[in-house]
């Protein structure tokens, strides 16, 4: 990326190639991609053959469907949440099918690790890690545990057309862009600030705000705002402004004619891979 970014003595940080080079590097390979896929079919054939007609839905959800998902290699908590529907006739808890989905992983992946993440069954296999999220589906509506014992409603996979949407009216710059805040996230190591939590607020609060946007760098800078109000804490705030101080600082040296100047503060912010 560095060569591409830097061609030619007008390179502009505006319209330099090394975030969308970056955004392009933070995607599932090929074989990573194929890796997972043999892992999900995997693991689809062994529910089956365990839990046979108890079973009434299973499919994958969340950032891996969304393709905003980061590879191993920049993000090792990255996983593919996965949802279990059961048949919740008997108006269990949450617990019971925790239980089931964990003794179930035991019989099926006894070499992996395998632990309760409360309100979800985590299986860390080699290439990725799984979520295994129970739920149950009454008329139209999907619950799964909300974390204190009992059923929360959800719609999985409602979040996934509201993200594309925002990326249509954005020149397909907002799953790259998330793909970018995530890495920002992950690299200044605390997870305070969730992925999903991200995904959500660029996606929610900016499908029609980015209207004077136009380089990633904008669009940056307008995600970093948005973050802001999304938490009281003073140290992640801290770390949100002193981003946007590295892009305003990269944009001055910009303007003074110090291209290689301006690129490793962008660095600072988003690291190359």
């Amino acid at each position: 990326a560095m060569s591409a970014s830097l061609v030619g003595s007008e390179m502009c940080i505006r319209d330099s190639t090394y975030l969308s080079d970056l955004a392009s590097d933070l995607v599932l390979s090929t074989k990573e991609k194929e890796s997972i896929t043999t892992s999900i079919n995997t693991l689809e054939t062994r529910l089956i053959s365990y839990f046979g007609n108890d079973i009434k839905e299973k499919f994958k959800f969340g950032s891996y469907t969304r393709g905003t998902i980061l590879p191993r290699k920049v993000d090792n908590d990255s996983d593919i949440d996965y949802m279990i529907v059961f048949d919740n006739s008997n108006n269990y808890k949450p617990q019971t099918f925790l239980d089931r989905l964990k003794r179930f992983a035991e019989a099926k992946y006894s070499t992996s690790e395998i632990y309760q993440s409360s309100p979800t069954i985590v299986l860390e296999l080699n290439n990725i890690k799984f979520e295994l999220v129970p739920a149950y589906k009454n008329w139209n509506t999907y619950y799964i545990p909300n974390g204190n014992g009992g059923w929360m409603e959800t719609n999985p996979n409602n979040f996934n057309s509201k993200l594309t949407e925002a990326n249509n009216n954005n020149s397909y710059k907002i799953k790259p862009l998330v793909r970018l805040i995530k890495h920002w996230n992950v690299n200044v190591n605390y997870h305070d600030l969730t992925s999903y939590k991200i995904e959500e607020r660029i996606a929610y609060n900016m499908t029609y705000s980015y209207y004077s946007c136009a380089s990633y760098i904008d669009y940056a800078k307008r995600a970093f705002d948005e973050l802001k109000k999304i938490t009281y804490e003073s140290s992640i705030l801290n770390r949100i402004n002193r981003a946007i101080e590295r892009i305003d600082k990269a944009l001055e040296y910009e303007n003074d004619g110090m291209p290689y100047s301006a690129l490793s503060e962008i660095k600072k912010v988003f690291p190359e891979v």
